[in-house]
């Protein structure tokens, strides 16, 4: 069996410097993705993960992150407004829609703009519903799908970053 192979991503952060995965070499990632018009399932999800984060406290290795599936809507600006009032621990990462499509294959994530006449844009952007947990390798070190409870998710994150070598 092959080893998983390293996670890779080319994107902007939400004060719009240029990322990669090096740039947070030998840190945790907390990775979620999802859009900031999203009405149910990314709020949602963001304050499960913001539990999970209280629970585990501050940690030094660990980087939140919030990567857009809608990359035409989600700007750096767009990204850093809707963080700062909901998930200010995330850091969001934007980017093309070819760098995002990166991404969203790095993960696994699929991802599809549909119509939704309910929404002020007149679309949605269903998408896997997965958190990812990166390791200081930039190697896939678990994941939690959407039914997992923040309690659930704080005792496996406290687990990772307790087991983890110090850098």
């Amino acid at each position: 069996m092959s080893a998983p192979t390293e996670i890779a991503f080319d994107l902007v952060d939400h004060h719009g410097t240029p990322v990669d995965a090096d740039s947070y070499r030998g840190d945790w990632l907390l990775v979620q993705f999802g859009f900031t018009a999203c009405r149910v399932v990314c709020p949602r999800a963001l304050a499960k993960l913001g539990e999970a984060l209280e629970r585990v406290g501050e940690h030094a290795r660990l980087r939140p992150l919030y990567v857009t599936v809608d990359p035409e809507r989600d700007t750096p600006a767009v990204l850093r407004t809707f963080l700062a009032a909901s998930s200010p621990r995330f850091t969001g990462l934007t980017g093309t829609p070819e760098q995002v499509e990166t991404a969203k294959r790095a993960f696994r994530v699929f991802a599809r703009r549909r119509p939704d006449p309910d929404d002020p844009d007149g679309y949605a952007v269903p998408h896997t519903a997965m958190t990812y947990l990166v390791g200081p390798d930039r190697r896939l070190a678990r994941h939690w799908p959407d039914t997992a409870d923040a309690a659930t998710i704080a005792a496996d994150l406290a687990a990772a970053l307790t087991a983890a070598p110090a850098r």
